[in-house]
């Protein structure tokens, strides 16, 4: 095992009873009674975490007189768990999940901003001049168009704007894939307490770039694909008929979409930490999110929704200055001759963005990271090979280091 931020020996580890070489793991050996132990005495269930080895966990407080349970602070007698970093070393409630997001961003922030911002800042750049120059304007719909012509020129303009964005939309997707992988590398350190800089993770994360593209392109695919053929026999049959064919088709091509990309939702952190490859990352994702959809699908709803607010609260106030200085854009508006807005408009709004995704970039990556590395700690034992990639005392040899006569 060697010491570097993706800890590349637990991700080897597999989420069913193999070794990581496709053999199955030796049956554990029966207790007492004939049954077979559940957990090993290195790694009881959560909530009974034992101390390091060697130690004995100090006895339980005796019942109180005339009470049938013990008293309510019995649980203060267990050692608490392992937190050589931003995470206790056991399984995470969802408030620890987002709190090790948060707590990343305030550690490591000198890393983490010249991560987030400097890719905010190239999107927004690609964004305010697609806007600028490619998006055509909408053309207004005459005063006489009947409602069929009236949208069918809204779908033209929408059409034309979505194909003038594109270029926009594609770097700003490159420039996200990179600020994710850089942070899942700033993560995997911030988790067992050791620093890292820019240069170390742009290392240890460049050769995973062009699989994680490959990733994000074919989950894409998948969810389009999906959508599609949810909405094609709609819009084979046409009429009224055909339109509420399509959208009960596309309410249950979205829904189907949704659970795919929660399946595959810690693929991207299994292929940067794991190094494995593309499809080996969707079965590994696939894995660990099994038995536990609902929960990864909660915390990964309020994560959104509470990034949303946030981005709300700052791109409001920078809308109504950009509004206020771009004084020809708002008669315009106002006039109802034009909808767009010139430079000062599209700067100012521009750095509300970059305010924006330089927060909500760590704390996005951050759960994601979080996610994978709780399920692991549920079903691998990783905070085990945690604790001791930090080199925490009573966990064996740090790995990287040889043993005497090893």
């Amino acid at each position: 095992m060697n010491d570097t931020p993706g800890w590349t020996s637990p991700g080897s580890a597999p989420s069913d009873d193999q070794n990581g070489s496709g053999v199955p793991r030796p049956a554990a050996p029966a207790d007492a009674n004939g049954s077979a132990p559940q957990w090993s005495k290195d790694q009881p269930p959560a909530g009974q975490w034992s101390p390091p080895t060697g130690q004995t966990p100090p006895p339980a407080p005796s019942q109180g007189p005339g009470w049938g349970g013990p008293p309510p602070n019995a649980h203060w007698g267990r050692p608490p768990a392992a937190k050589p970093g931003v995470i206790p070393l056991r399984p995470l409630a969802m408030g620890e999940i987002l709190d090790g997001a948060v707590k990343t961003l305030r550690s490591y922030w000198r890393t983490v901003l010249a991560i987030t911002v400097t890719v905010a800042v190239i999107s927004q750049i690609a964004d305010i001049l697609a806007q600028r120059y490619l998006v055509p304007e909408a053309p207004a719909a005459g005063s006489d168009a009947t409602p069929a012509e009236a949208l069918q020129s809204s779908l033209d303009a929408a059409q034309s704007s979505l194909i003038g964005l594109a270029p926009a939309l594609l770097v700003t997707l490159m420039a996200s894939l990179v600020s994710a992988a850089l942070l899942t590398v700033v993560i995997s350190r911030a988790i067992l307490g050791k620093p890292v800089s820019l240069g170390s993770a742009w290392q240890e994360a460049r050769p995973r770039l062009l699989q994680l593209v490959g990733l994000t392109l074919l989950l894409a695919a998948l969810s389009a694909a999906i959508v599609m053929v949810g909405l094609l026999p709609g819009l084979l049959i046409g009429g009224s008929a055909g339109v509420a064919l399509a959208i009960l088709g596309g309410f249950g091509a979205l829904a189907a979409a949704v659970w795919l990309m929660i399946r595959f939702s810690l693929a991207s952190p299994a292929l940067m930490l794991e190094r494995q490859g593309v499809i080996p990352s969707l079965k590994r994702s696939a894995k660990l999110v099994q038995g536990t959809w609902w929960r990864i699908f909660g915390i990964t709803l309020l994560t959104q929704l509470l990034i949303f607010v946030f981005a709300m609260i700052v791109a409001i106030p920078f809308t109504i200055i950009g509004i206020a200085i771009d004084g020809d854009g708002f008669s315009g508006l106002l006039s109802g001759t034009s909808t767009s807005f010139g430079w000062p408009f599209l700067i100012v709004t521009g750095i509300g963005g970059v305010i924006t995704s330089a927060i909500t970039y760590p704390i996005s990556a951050g759960v994601t990271v979080l996610l994978y590395v709780d399920q692991r700690i549920r079903r691998e034992a990783l905070d085990l090979e945690l604790a001791r990639a930090a080199g925490l005392p009573g966990y064996g040899p740090t790995p990287g280091t040889r043993t005497i006569g090893g």
